[in-house]
């Protein structure tokens, strides 16, 4: 092969594996009750969000909102999915981004 076709090859597959890495993991929208995070199996999370059936749990952090402000109040959630998780039987692990009470 000659020197260019080895340049675009190498090219697309930087490229290639640049959007990969990039892809979000999914957004999810969760409603319930916020509280702060216990001694855990799991051991990731700084907070909890609880449905209203008490079924459902998210464990979760943000970088961007004081999730503090919102311990015991009920809300609506936005956040990404965390890549590599749920673990150790854990709950799905969410990167908060907008909180609606």
């Amino acid at each position: 092969m000659k020197k260019s076709t080895y340049l675009v090859l190498t090219f697309l597959l930087v490229v290639a594996a640049s959007c990969k890495k990039n892809t979000k993991t999914g957004v999810i929208k969760a409603n319930g009750t916020i509280h702060q995070q216990g001694i855990t199996t799991y051991q990731y999370g700084t907070h909890i969000l609880t449905d209203s059936s008490g079924e459902k749990v998210y464990a979760l952090q943000s970088d961007m909102l004081t999730l503090d402000s919102y311990l015991n109040v009920y809300v609506e959630i936005e956040g990404n999915k965390i890549k590599g998780y749920p673990v150790d039987g854990g709950p799905e692990y969410l990167k908060v981004s907008k909180i609606k009470e």
